[in-house]
């Protein structure tokens, strides 16, 4: 049974996360939760101050076909083809929720009230085809808190510093190594050094680095559960947290080093970690772990409704949960790689299965999208 004292602890547990310097960002978006006014609800009563979206969440959205009827039936009758289809209706998204996000991105001076909106995933391995992407959505959308996610593949760290060197405000996406959130940030701040070359005010430009952090312990979890031994299974769920905390304090290293500083005079913003998969997948983990655990100031925690709601209803949100366990997230990572489980081998098997799911779901959307335009009397390209 909670007391009533617990009660009052849970309620503002995402007041609290607020106040430690956390953003919340809702990881969903549709037409329905605009045009209801269900997004504003979230972000006027659940302290909800930044939207991102994936190919995975507009497949579930636009590929249900609820609330896009209309905008199908428009596409179908100037014959356009399926990929200029699927980009107007997720950029229409994106702009609408960015109006509704507007006074916060005001309010915060650009640091919040952002949505996010993916490049096709299916260029994740070229460059220069990913920083031509990256322009589309961001002259479509035409709002200033729209960022353009990219993924952390190596063809994608160029791109990152192109389109952030152009003024674009980028969210990195697709971050599980440790090694590749560094070369993020060098390719965020060699952005940052191009576009004060080329006169852009620098403290227009935000960033956010998305570092994955439920699909490591997914992955080691089964590994550990293979070996079976109490050693190994004393180390499940740790993995992931270790490997969040070890990013924050790369982050801190990092922005506090003179190269960064030399910006500080152009007022550029530093790029924000922004953990991702923060739902637990494993139904034996507390459903708000990952959120929890994760606790530290200037950094963004996004999560799907379904975890926003269970720590609105029974978080429990303590202060920083990061900056003093560093020692131990290094021990808990060497305990990993000492029981034979290669740190290196799991965070590129994540990194691509992660752009293999995406290029999965975009494929989906459009198929979902020339079904429905083939259904009114359309031969989609």
């Amino acid at each position: 049974m909670i007391t009533v004292t617990e009660a009052t602890a849970h309620a503002g547990a995402l007041r609290r996360l607020s106040d430690g310097g956390v953003s919340i960002w809702l990881d969903d978006l549709s037409r329905r939760r605009i045009e209801s006014g269900g997004l504003a609800r979230i972000v006027a009563t659940r302290h909800v101050v930044g939207v991102t979206t994936t190919p995975s969440v507009f497949q579930a959205a636009i590929g249900s076909g609820a609330g896009y009827e209309e905008q199908l039936a428009d596409p179908a009758v100037r014959g356009v083809t399926v990929d200029e289809a699927v980009r107007m209706m997720t950029t229409a998204d994106v702009r609408a929720a960015a109006d509704v996000l507007r006074p916060v991105y005001e309010a915060s001076g650009g640091r919040d009230g952002r949505v996010s909106i993916e490049v096709d995933p299916r260029l994740a391995h070229d460059t220069r085809a990913t920083v031509a992407e990256a322009r589309q959505p961001a002259w479509l959308v035409d709002r200033p808190n729209v960022m353009i996610k990219i993924p952390a593949t190596k063809a994608g760290l160029p791109a990152i510093t192109e389109v952030t060197g152009a003024g674009i405000s980028v969210n990195v996406t697709l971050i599980f190594s440790l090694e590749r959130y560094r070369e993020v940030m060098d390719a965020y701040v060699a952005g940052l050094e191009k576009a004060q070359a080329a006169g852009l005010d620098l403290s227009d430009i935000h960033s956010v680095a998305s570092f994955f952090v439920s699909r490591v312990d997914s992955e080691i979890d089964k590994r550990l559960t293979l070996l079976g031994t109490d050693e190994a299974l004393a180390l499940k769920g740790r993995a992931a947290l270790a490997n969040a905390r070890l990013a924050y304090e790369a982050y801190e290293h990092v922005f506090a080093g003179a190269r960064r500083q030399a910006l500080g005079g152009a007022r550029a913003n530093r790029q924000r970690p922004l953990w991702a998969s923060t739902g637990v997948k494993d139904p034996a983990y507390k459903d708000t772990l990952y959120v929890e655990e994760l606790v530290a100031p200037g950094t963004v925690s996004t999560m799907p409704e379904a975890t926003l709601n269970a720590v609105a209803d029974h978080g429990d949100v303590q202060g920083d949960t990061v900056t003093g366990g560093y020692a131990q997230a290094r021990a808990d990572l060497a305990a990993v790689e000492r029981l034979g489980i290669a740190y290196d081998e799991v965070v590129r098997q994540l990194e691509d299965e992660g752009v293999a799911t995406f290029e999965v779901a975009w494929q989906e959307l459009l198929d979902a999208v020339t079904k429905s335009l083939n259904s009114k009397g359309v031969d989609a390209e």
